[in-house]
């Protein structure tokens, strides 16, 4: 993943320094790809948040509403 960003920075510093169509192309797909990538980590994140709440809803239905709290509060 860190690889994936740092081709991002990597990219628009290209774009900056010479600002032509393919590198506005190439700065575009790099972008597109390392956003898919993020929100897919967030999803991921986001699934296992909520699988661990559903087993903690037959433990303690405290830390049910605890978790729910920060799930809205956010990251």
């Amino acid at each position: 993943m860190l690889v994936i960003l740092h081709d991002r920075k990597q990219v628009k510093m290209l774009w900056l320094q010479k600002p032509n169509q393919s590198s506005v192309d190439n700065s575009n797909h790099v972008r597109l790809e390392a956003s898919r990538l993020l929100r897919y980590k967030q999803k991921e994140y986001l699934k296992g948040k909520i699988e661990k709440l559903e087993t903690n809803i037959q433990i303690n239905i405290r830390e049910l509403y605890r978790g729910i709290s920060d799930l809205k509060k956010g990251y």
